[in-house]
């Protein structure tokens, strides 16, 4: 065992070199959704309804490298540490025929890793932290998972589809985020709609969330904390934009069984505009309002596309358990037991042949967090860069993109991002301002199911914010942010067929 781990590291660093990211796809305009080239049609008896499905496989490697401007070591504890980790798997994605419109579907996938750090440190990882289980690793060494996260049956139409079980779904809240080794999914049910014209409809009930580095299914919006388990907080929702007060004990307390319910519509009745409409709710803590309007107009040769955003989250209760803070650090929050929050976001497009060019702004009332936990993100596609969470309160940040896919060099693009971040200097439980340069290269190898990933982020914070009156261990105090600062380089390996 310590020979194949000292191999992995090996990897690790030697692909840190290089650098990646996202998805799982056959196609590079679409690398962050899985997608099917075919899918199995209508039979007319059982046995080719299993006969005739499909397989879909992938093998994958992926490798991360991060490295902090300054490490931190407190009272003799480390605080955050350079690493590196690599992993290695794949995923084994069946898909049944259809018998009077009935199918079932299943996604196994697995993943085994090895890096820098030691079992004790897992809470280190930054970069890589969803190629393993924190919560297997500590409790009994194991650096792999193998999970079914996908399992369901299905029911379409025309214009239907009805999916119960574990299962994919992707709403403005809820994402696969299949960046890593293993995809983000939920066992519930849900439907998709085309029945009204022109109008996709989605709805959801969600019971139980898997995230990436998770072996199995756990609470969506409950975090683990059993006295008698030291390693509890990774046995739940422990996801980075994850409400840590909102414990599963206090849930409990009072009655409370966390379950997701969605609404998600897209409309294009009306030329040139598209309307995007979310309603997520987690009855008796958290729900949320989101309506987006995009509209094409064209300027010469280019395609220009405003888009605008607002976001209202309700607070049914959450606030009162966990705080309008979510790391429960709520100084500098004009009501700390209010999560009601609002979320604007404005961007323009600018779109020519592989061309596209992004301006984003986000803002973010001064209120309370904005609680989004499962994988998909309330700024993205505006101002969000990779391993960027800015949707704390009284946030603003500004995004150019760019984005160009090589006509001479066939399946190669390029997507380059620098955001600027203002978060609030007076509140303890958010990070310090920040400027991050990110720039993402995908490539595919013509024929051959190979694709390539690489990833760059290179984040220079400030280190100098200093939150005044805070009160530390009883007294009046000054309290110095940490500086966010750091370089990650990530490469992914992608053979699907």
């Amino acid at each position: 065992m310590r020979q194949l781990k000292a191999v992995w590291i090996l990897i690790a660093l030697l692909s840190t070199m290089y650098g990646a990211e996202d998805s799982q796809t056959h196609s590079l305009k679409c690398y962050m959704t899985h997608l099917y080239d075919e899918v199995p049609g209508e039979v007319d008896n059982i046995s080719d309804m299993f006969s005739q499905g499909m397989f879909y496989k992938r093998l994958r490697f992926n490798s991360f490298g991060f490295r902090w401007k300054e490490e931190i070591e407190e009272e003799g504890i480390k605080i955050r540490e350079n690493h590196a980790i690599a992993a290695i798997g794949g995923s084994l994605i069946y898909k049944s025929a259809y018998l009077n419109g009935f199918g079932v579907g299943t996604g196994f996938y697995t993943t085994s890793a090895a890096g820098t750090l030691d079992d004790a440190e897992v809470d280190l990882y930054k970069a890589g932290k969803g190629v393993i289980s924190r919560y297997d690793v500590t409790t009994d060494g194991t650096a792999s998972i193998i999970s079914l996260a996908q399992a369901y049956l299905e029911y379409k139409n025309k214009n239907v589809s009805v999916k119960a079980g574990r299962q994919i779904f992707e709403s403005f809240l809820t994402r696969s985020n299949d960046t890593k080794m293993i995809p983000n999914t939920f066992e519930g049910v849900t439907l998709n709609s085309t029945f009204l014209p022109k109008t996709t409809l989605k709805m959801a009930y969600l019971t139980e969330q898997k995230l990436r580095d998770h072996s199995d299914f756990h609470h969506v919006l409950a975090a683990g904390d059993d006295d008698n388990d030291p390693y509890a907080i990774y046995s739940e929702n422990d996801d980075s934009a994850m409400h840590f007060g909102l414990k599963l004990s206090e849930l409990e307390a009072r009655g409370i069984d966390d379950k997701l319910i969605i609404a998600d519509a897209k409309n294009e009745s009306i030329e040139n505009l598209t309307l995007r409409m979310n309603y997520t709710s987690v009855p008796d803590l958290i729900s949320s309002a989101m309506i987006q309007a995009n509209y094409r107009f064209y300027l010469g040769g280019l395609s220009v596309i405003p888009g605008l955003r607002y976001m209202q989250q309700f607070d049914d209760g959450a606030g009162a358990i966990g705080g309008a803070n979510l790391k429960e650090e709520t100084e500098g929050y004009s009501n700390p037991e209010s999560l009601d929050s609002k979320l604007y976001g404005a961007r323009v497009d600018i779109v020519e042949d592989a061309f596209k060019l992004r301006f984003g702004y986000t803002k973010v009332a001064d209120e309370g967090d904005i609680v989004a936990p499962w994988r998909g993100f309330p700024t993205a596609g505006f101002t969000r860069a990779m391993a960027q969470y800015n949707w704390y309160a009284n946030t603003e940040s500004y995004m150019v993109q760019l984005d160009y896919e090589f006509e001479e060099i066939s399946e190669f693009k390029v997507i380059s991002r620098f955001v600027v971040q203002d978060f609030d200097d007076e509140k303890i439980g958010v990070q310090a301002d920040s400027k991050v340069f990110t720039i993402d290269l995908f490539k595919g190898l013509g024929e051959s199911p190979l694709y390539l990933k690489t990833r760059f982020a290179h984040v220079v914070g400030d280190s100098d914010t200093i939150v005044h009156d805070i009160i530390v261990d009883g007294e009046l105090t000054d309290v110095t942010k940490k500086d966010p600062s750091y370089n990650e380089l990530r490469f992914e390996i992608n053979y699907l067929f």
